[in-house]
């Protein structure tokens, strides 16, 4: 999962180095368009999250075949569904959303230019996503991981192609971006539903209509509440470029090319948090849960490890990075300091997204939102606008920093109070037992 999440959100740093190349007007389009299309998916993140914790506890329960594909074939129709309406509504509206964010004029004909083909393609994201979190469910990580570098490579070669033009080609730019998204999307999926027919994971032949409220019930029960919770943080994010817009264009494009390298250094704790959900919701299905608490104790341990190695990285090689992905000197100053001291904080963040995906396995969608919205509405939010009033871009630094060290302590309050908080602290040194329990069964 690591390697296809990396796979993924490398095409948003790709997109901006080369739209970088064309100046800082398509660069401060993609600032304010990331947060915002990121906040939409979220709907898909979350659907996917209730139908990976329908399918994994009923593998768990040792549910007949049937049931398990008919979860399946649900969650997908239903996915698919909400988001062409979405995406209804997006292009109706999203002339309005960006003008109320601060993007100038000359910003919002670059947004023109990408959002109708984002609208367009998707369903397309949204049934990739639930059908990859039906594959994790089944433990088929490897499978999830090689449709998303399936997106990823055919965007990535498309990008230089459609942006800049080659031969009969004309140069599109921003137009061009989204289309080779739109393109890696439609392959992937194509890809996806193949493969989950041909391994069983869904059934087409199965009486889709039997049971399907129950169905929906258990899907919307999750899935409502962690399609808010993800959409949390990427709204937040919106809220917080509002906040940069007020320094300039060139703040925008610096902080939102940061939070896309940002993405690339959190990786293997969105990896982790992937790979969580299934743990957890099969375990805690076979009444197993001393194996959920270890998994999310060693996943914590991992954060902490991973995110100090992210802080020293980042610090090195923040100015490289800087000017790579950014063609304007004054952005490029804008991303270097925002890698170089908020890389430090990522730890919590991770400890956020992690303890996230373990309580909607659990079934505790409501405690994951309430985590998120408090991170993001009674914390993030206040002190980043603070901040820039005060201190201009430090304080978005410092808001952004306190944030993720705060959150981290938040998360281990929430996991506690779902019963996900092992207090033996002992048997985080115990994986020989964890390991043996598994041999054993």
């Amino acid at each position: 999962m690591s390697f296809g999440i990396l796979s993924v959100l490398s095409v948003g740093v790709v997109d901006s180095y080369f739209l970088g190349q064309l100046g800082g007007t398509p660069l401060a389009a993609i600032g304010f368009i990331f947060p915002v299309v990121t906040a939409f998916s979220s709907l898909a993140i979350g659907l996917s999250a209730g139908g990976n914790t329908m399918v994994s506890q009923s593998l768990g329960r040792e549910d007949d075949p049937e049931t398990t594909a008919r979860y399946a074939l649900h969650a997908v129709g239903f996915s698919v569904l909400l988001a062409a309406l979405l995406a209804g509504l997006v292009f109706l509206f999203y002339p309005a959303l960006f003008s109320l964010m601060g993007a100038s004029p000359k910003v919002l004909d670059e947004i023109a230019l990408y959002m109708p083909y984002w609208a367009l393609s998707f369903p397309l994201l949204a049934m990739m996503m639930i059908v990859n979190a039906i594959f994790r469910a089944h433990g088929s990580g490897a499978l999830s991981a090689g449709i998303m570098f399936l997106a990823a490579i055919v965007n990535i070669g498309l990008d230089p192609l459609l942006i800049f033009g080659w031969g009969p080609i004309p140069s599109l730019g921003t137009e061009g971006a989204a289309m080779a998204s739109a393109a890696g999307r439609g392959v992937a999926v194509l890809a996806a539903v193949f493969f989950a027919i041909r391994y069983g994971y869904l059934d087409v032949t199965v009486a889709c209509w039997v049971k399907v409220w129950d169905s929906l019930k258990q899907l919307v029960e999750v899935g409502a509440p962690a399609a808010f919770s993800n959409a949390i943080n990427p709204a937040g994010m919106a809220l917080v470029t509002a906040a940069v817009a007020t320094l300039g264009d060139a703040a925008v494009a610096g902080f939102g090319a940061a939070t896309r390298v940002q993405a690339l250094a959190m990786v293997a704790m969105f990896a982790l948090s992937s790979g969580i959900g299934p743990v957890v919701g099969q375990n805690w299905g076979a009444e197993k849960s001393e194996r959920a608490r270890l998994a999310l104790w060693q996943a914590w341990i991992f954060c902490l490890g991973y995110g100090v190695a992210v802080g020293v990285v980042l610090s090195v090689f923040a100015p490289v990075i800087a000017s790579a992905i950014a063609s304007d000197a004054s952005a490029a100053q804008y991303t270097r300091e925002y890698l170089m001291f908020v890389g430090w904080s990522l730890f919590g963040y991770g400890f956020v997204v992690v303890t996230n995906a373990a309580m909607n396995a659990r079934s505790k969608a409501l405690h994951s939102m309430g985590l998120s919205l408090i991170r993001i509405f009674a914390i993030y939010l206040p002190l980043a606008w603070i901040g820039v009033l005060s201190l201009g871009f430090v304080g978005i630094l410092a808001a952004t920093i306190a944030t993720n060290v705060i959150a981290a302590f938040l998360a281990v309050v929430a996991a506690r109070a779902v019963g996900l908080l092992e207090t033996d602290l002992g048997l985080v040194a115990r994986p020989a037992r964890f390991v043996t329990s598994f041999q054993r069964d």
